[in-house]
């Protein structure tokens, strides 16, 4: 990049495997991802910038260097122009829940800033895999359920009396905004993408970690702040995005966007190959068979469940079909979004979630970064 002339290249980033305790082995056979540990695996972190799980570059020009370090000294080159942050502001992930998730919130900028210590909150969306037939998510408080009626069904554990119930489909994906209460799982395998972050509070009687109790006294602390941090209001639903054709048998599906994070799904046949231009950096993951990636001078396989960073210089990537891909990045709404949509004659919806409602575009992206 530009800074040391060390060329613009996809970056191959070292991947976090966490043991929690609804995880499984469905990453690595029902996904393929290779170089997994034999022991049950409930999310790997494909691209982090979170303290303590930090993604460091595995190969080329710029291999050892923490991702951290590549944003501090090649910011224009990995994000493009117009943004500033000391980190990088996307955490993606895989998530096997064989078993359900806790019911916990992460908290959103406000909150974040003022109760966490944390420069920013954590909204998020979950893209859904693969999930069995009547799988089911939590996700947002019942219209009418007040702050005390909330407290005392998760002191009882009761989540379904309280809290929303949804069907889950593969295909489908649900934009969580921060300071929803939320689960999903079990038998559901989702791509998550959202904000930098790894504030959480739970609202469940076990460590997700071992399974070992929680007692009263730190239960009711996190109640406490739970309560603090929870929006009553907040009710998403899944939705299966809006789907346009780009190319011969290539077809471009935005996932959802917001001011946060925007993430798009990705098919082609061999009838020509996928081509995608862009402006900013772009977390590519495979969900598919391996693939064949070229950027530039740039030329090399992405397998099954592996992921690549495209820095912003590299301006454009190609790859051969058959793919079934991911893109995620930090949008700029009016250019990577509004603007492919109205040109293929879409209406324009919710942008964060590409279903009805209001669009929050002009809300901030927060302190992990911007794009202006």
């Amino acid at each position: 990049m530009n800074a040391d002339r060390t060329p613009a290249y996809p970056l191959r980033l070292s991947v976090t495997a966490r043991p929690l305790v609804f995880g499984g082995h469905a990453i690595a056979r029902r996904l393929g991802k290779a170089g997994l540990p034999d022991w049950s695996i409930a999310e790997t972190w494909e691209c982090s910038d979170v303290d303590g799980s930090v993604s460091a570059v595995t190969d080329g020009p710029l291999a050892g260097r923490s991702l951290r370090r590549v944003v501090a000294d090649h910011p224009r080159e990995l994000m493009g122009p117009g943004w500033s942050g000391s980190r990088f502001p996307l955490l993606t992930k895989f998530i096997d829940a064989s078993g359900a998730l806790p019911v916990h919130l992460h908290a959103d900028d406000e909150s974040a800033r003022r109760l966490e210590g944390s420069p920013n909150g954590k909204t998020e969306a979950w893209h859904i895999l693969d999930a069995a037939v009547g799988a089911t998510a939590l996700c947002g408080v019942k219209a009418g359920v007040t702050g005390d009626l909330l407290r005392a069904a998760l002191e009882a554990q009761e989540f379904d009396s309280v809290l929303r119930r949804l069907p889950v489909r593969a295909g489908e994906t649900l934009y969580v905004p921060g300071g929803t209460p939320h689960s999903f799982g079990p038998d559901t395998l989702v791509y998550e993408i959202e904000q930098t972050s790894d504030i959480q509070q739970h609202a469940m009687r076990w460590n997700m970690e071992d399974g070992s109790p929680v007692g009263d006294a730190e239960f009711h602390c996190h109640l406490d702040m739970l309560m603090q941090q929870v929006d009553l209001e907040t009710r998403p639903d899944f939705t299966p995005g809006l789907s346009i054709a780009v190319g011969d048998g290539v077809e471009r599906v935005f996932l959802c966007a917001g001011p946060y994070f925007a993430l798009e799904r990705w098919r082609a046949g061999t009838a020509e190959p996928l081509r995608h231009s862009f402006a900013t950096a772009q977390i590519l993951s495979n969900v598919g068979a391996p693939v064949r990636v070229r950027t530039g001078t740039w030329s090399g396989e992405l397998g099954r469940a592996e992921t690549l960073l495209l820095p912003a210089a590299c301006a454009e990537v190609e790859i051969a079909g058959p793919a079934d891909v991911l893109f995620g990045y930090l949008p700029d709404l009016d250019r990577d979004v509004r603007a492919p949509l109205q040109a293929a004659g879409c209406s324009l919806p919710l942008i964060a979630s590409l279903g009805p409602g209001t669009d929050p575009g002009t809300r901030g992206a927060g302190a992990a970064g911007r794009k202006t």
